[in-house]
């Protein structure tokens, strides 16, 4: 089922699309998190530790993946606004083929250095085995997180939010039975954690493209729709390599926090660990709404419609900052409840009140954080990922400084303030890149309706 995001009330449709996306991106946290909280619970803190060490390392290569499929479906976005079918079909394919020549090579070279990776990131030696046997299995089903990835992009390309929310639904109940399967029953460890899932990633992913090929009718390929284009390939590339990297550049930053706080031992790297995690659920509601708009504005950019795009984001900065202060009254007092899921909190005491620490620093800047994921993926949708990436490299040089500057000073205390350091740099430059990117637009698109009428022999008629 597709869905015309260009027309109704901006609030209205920019919530009845959000809200299966959110849906979906909270089982999609739970398909992730079931390694975490079934290894924490049932392996033990080292496990816990092993996983959550690979965390920064797997968001850079995986976010990576996620941010190219996501920057591909952007044309498919504008090519499904204007209507023109032909041009989403070539569009489609030659997603399909870049994704596939960049699954091998990312997962040959993904599964290579990831010991090297992992030692460059002083992972603590009583969980460095552990921590390369998770990822290096995890990195091996790279090429199913790109077929689950680009289909799911693509048919939210088209207004379908809901669907990819089923196949979600599968690969969560999948993900958490394999889980309890490997590692209760053959006592797998984190290696049976891995292996789940990408299992559940391989089926998920081949399912959603069986049901996409039959049920998009419009996506029936035509004769020589099939084939490789160079001009149409750039287009993608131009598109999704920004995502993708604004994702691994914000991960750099991680990455090097990581190693930060690897340096301040296991019980650190678990209570951020359990924190991080606790924390991404709490802000789903906030990633899904900019997943939203980035579909909505790549529509309404296709039907020449700047001013709606405008109203919309209007419209989202209220969804994310009235979530944002709700999330952190109900933070308030169910913070420990959610750290059980990963932990004994009656064995782990000082575990539960680093990470409880943690997140309350990190909730009081949710505020800015919906701001730039709005902003960031609305100019992603209006073309403009290039720009939209350099706000990760605003995040990374924050979360960089951090690490060095701050985290040996103030050791622990440092390391929370790393997110609410990143997300007001990167709104600092993403506030004025929105004023500019929708001025341009309003620029050409004002020139190009003078130019139209000029050829009609016609004048424009401005109020007086």
């Amino acid at each position: 089922m597709t869905r015309d995001l260009t027309s109704g009330s901006p609030l209205k449709v920019i919530a009845l699309f959000t809200l299966p996306l959110v849906l979906g991106n909270l089982f999609q946290q739970f398909y992730s998190l079931a390694d975490t909280i079934i290894v924490g619970r049932f392996v033990g803190v080292s496990a816990l530790a092993s996983v959550g060490a690979t965390g920064s390392v797997n968001y850079l290569i995986l976010g990576f993946v996620i941010g190219v499929c996501n920057g591909f479906a952007i044309p498919i976005a504008q090519y499904f606004g204007a209507r023109d079918m032909q041009g989403l079909r070539r569009c489609v394919a030659n997603a399909g083929w870049l994704c596939l020549g960049g699954s091998v090579v990312l997962t040959v070279a993904t599964v290579a250095l990831t010991r090297p990776i992992m030692a460059l990131m002083q992972t603590p030696a009583d969980i460095i085995d552990g921590a390369c046997t998770y990822i290096g299995w995890i990195f091996a089903g790279i090429p199913f997180v790109f077929l689950y990835n680009m289909v799911s992009a693509i048919m939210r390309a088209l207004g379908d939010s809901k669907t990819p929310l089923y196949f979600l639904v599968l690969t969560s109940a999948l993900n958490v039975g394999l889980d309890l399967y490997f590692i209760i029953v053959f006592d797998m460890g984190v290696f049976g954690a891995a292996l789940a899932t990408d299992l559940s990633q391989a089926i998920s992913g081949v399912a959603s493209f069986v049901y996409m090929l039959r049920r998009f009718t419009m996506l029936r390929m035509q004769p020589g729709e099939t084939r490789p284009d160079r001009a149409i390939s750039a287009r993608l590339l131009g598109m999704g390599l920004p995502m993708g990297l604004q994702c691994s550049i914000t991960a750099i930053g991680s990455v090097i926090m990581q190693s930060a706080v690897n340096m301040l031992g296991s019980v650190a790297v678990a209570a951020v660990t359990a924190a991080g995690k606790t924390q991404n659920l709490l802000t789903v509601p906030l990633e899904s709404v900019g997943t939203a708009m980035a579909t909505y504005a790549g529509q309404n950019l296709g039907a020449s419609r700047l001013g709606r795009i405008r109203r919309g984001t209007r419209s989202a900065m209220v969804l994310v900052v009235g979530y944002s202060l709700a999330a952190l009254v109900a933070l308030h007092y169910c913070d420990v409840l959610i750290i059980g899921l990963f932990l004994d909190t009656a064995a782990e005491v000082t575990i539960v009140s680093m990470a409880r620490e943690y997140m309350f620093w990190n909730s009081l800047f949710f505020i800015p954080l919906g701001a730039l994921i709005v902003w960031r993926y609305v100019i992603q949708g209006l073309g403009y990922a290039t720009l939209a990436m350099m706000a990760g490299v605003a995040e990374m040089v924050a979360r960089i400084a951090v690490a060095v500057a701050l985290v040996p000073w103030l050791g622990y205390f440092g390391a929370e303030l790393s997110n609410p350091a990143a997300w007001v740099a990167a709104c600092l430059f993403l506030l004025p890149a929105y004023r500019w990117t929708t001025g341009q637009l309003a620029n050409r698109m004002h020139a190009r309706r003078l130019a139209a009428l000029h050829k009609l022999g016609l004048q424009e008629n401005r109020p007086r």
